[in-house]
């Protein structure tokens, strides 16, 4: 059985709740949102157009794409909208000490 490997990517305070931060680990882009002090991460490009979703806009767990206005659960990564109907990839987060890893 595979163990995750934890890498840390930031620092709890460079993510402010209600805000989206880009990363990038092991040529992997993925964006981190905080919704009320909760870390999601999800692949950064939209399954639609390959835009980064790092530049959307965050409502609760929802994640709207700022070039089409494609809408993806935080938790799941499922398309909630078009013109999306693919889902995109999610990570498992761990919060410690302050400093955010993703399981890789």
């Amino acid at each position: 059985m595979d163990v995750a490997e934890f890498v840390r990517v930031a620092a709890l305070d460079d993510l402010p709740p209600g805000q989206l931060l880009a990363v990038e680990v092991g040529g992997e882009k993925i964006c981190l949102a905080n919704v009320e002090g909760e870390i999601y991460a999800i692949q950064d490009n939209c399954s639609h157009r390959d835009y980064p979703l790092s530049s959307g806009t965050l409502e609760d767990t929802e994640l709207e794409c700022a070039w089409h206005g494609a809408r993806f659960d935080l938790q799941t990564g499922r398309a909630l909208c078009l013109p999306a109907i693919k889902p995109v990839k999610t990570y498992e987060v761990k919060v410690d000490a302050g400093e955010i890893y993703l399981a890789v």
